[in-house]
């Protein structure tokens, strides 16, 4: 793997590849291995960069960041890098991150693929009571690895490889500690998508597994109705839909890259 220091410590990422560049971005007490079964088919034609987000996989421990560092840190990584515009395949807490980043700096982004992702629901005394809740004490000590479990919807190996090593992480302090910042940090009014998603002018392909109890697919609907020109496709899975129905996600993931590549102002970033 590679290091790059950014302001929320180092930061672990694979490079692997050539060609028109693809991120992947990973959920909250996750790491870049969710995406190892789609990993060959995309490094084929692609040169994808696999980031470890600061507090998880190989990166420097961070107890204290959260979704809105998460998202300056992509900011730093693609400065860091010089990518020419490239395509983010965002899972949950990634999804937003790529999401604030075409926002932000839209000339970076070719095309967003949002996978079951957060940032699209209004803010409300019930969203941020729901947020407190799953990112309490209790709730990280006694009901986390069940939790995991239940949003995942284990249907392959790799899924129960995935679903292993996220309760691992939640069985440490640090870990447990990482994911209540997070879930705090999903109240911060920086979160909240929904005022500027209109903006959002980069492709965008939002992909949702449909037995996602944490963030059901009405929370899909609700971005695909927000941002402009966006395609919804709906897949018969938990919240990782590209480790639980891999050829099915590449399916329909594949053509929207080649697409949004073909899109006149792409210019694809090549290693």
């Amino acid at each position: 793997m590679h290091i790059m220091r950014t302001s929320a410590g180092r930061l672990a990422y694979e490079d692997i590849g050539a060609g028109p560049t693809v991120v992947l971005l990973h959920a909250t007490l996750h790491d870049h291995h969710d995406f190892d079964p789609i990993l060959p088919a995309l490094t084929a034609e692609h040169r994808v960069i696999a980031i470890d987000w600061p507090g998880h996989g190989a990166s420097e421990p961070n107890s204290t960041i959260t979704a809105a560092g998460i998202a300056d840190t992509l900011a730093e990584v693609v400065t860091t890098l010089e990518l020419d515009p490239a395509v983010f395949i965002g899972s949950s807490v990634g999804g937003f991150a790529a999401a604030r980043l075409a926002l932000e700096q839209p000339a970076r982004v070719a095309g967003l693929v949002l996978v079951n992702t957060g940032g699209f629901v209004r803010q409300t005394p019930l969203t941020r009571a729901y947020c407190n809740v799953y990112g309490s004490n209790l709730m990280a000590r006694r009901w986390l690895p069940h939790s995991i479990r239940n949003y995942m919807k284990p249907v392959t190996s790799h899924d129960d490889a995935v679903v292993e090593r996220a309760i691992r992480v939640a069985g440490t302090d640090i870990g447990r500690a990482t994911y209540s910042a997070l879930w705090h940090s999903f109240n911060d009014p920086r979160y909240d998508l929904t005022g500027r998603a209109t903006e959002i002018t980069a492709p965008t392909l939002i992909v949702w597994g449909r037995r996602d109890p944490v963030l059901p697919l009405r929370y899909g609907s609700k971005a695909h109705a927000l941002i402009p020109r966006s395609e919804l496709q709906v897949l018969p899975t938990g919240h990782l839909p590209f480790s639980s129905a891999p050829e099915q996600f590449l399916d329909v993931v594949r053509p929207f890259i080649e697409s949004a590549y073909a899109t006149p102002g792409a210019s694809p970033s090549t290693k």
